[in-house]
């Protein structure tokens, strides 16, 4: 089962020229490559289309720079979840604010 998924993205990418390999491979190499890389693929395929349709790449580049800063903090975000700091005690801002609209 495994081998038909790894195909089916290799289908993807065959159709999809310019997935960017350096990135692609940063997320595979991930502590949450799991959800990620399914992520990025769904994204992918979704600015893929869009750019079609708007005849521009900058869904893709947007796409792009998304993932790079996902990649960029989440070692920050892993520190400050690993910290322990207790934040039972905050007020949720919707029940500050009321619920956004």
């Amino acid at each position: 089962m495994e081998d038909a998924a790894q195909e089916s993205r290799a289908l993807l990418y065959a159709a999809a020229p310019g997935v960017p390999a350096e990135l692609l491979a940063q997320l595979r190499e991930d502590r949450r490559a799991g959800s990620w890389v399914p992520a990025f693929e769904r994204d992918w395929a979704k600015a893929l289309e869009d750019s079609r349709h708007s005849y521009g790449l900058t869904p893709l580049h947007d796409l792009v720079r998304t993932w790079q800063v996902r990649l960029a903090t989440a070692p920050a975000v892993d520190a400050d979840l690993d910290s322990g700091r207790d934040e039972t005690g905050f007020v949720d801002l919707d029940d500050v604010l009321g619920a956004r609209r």
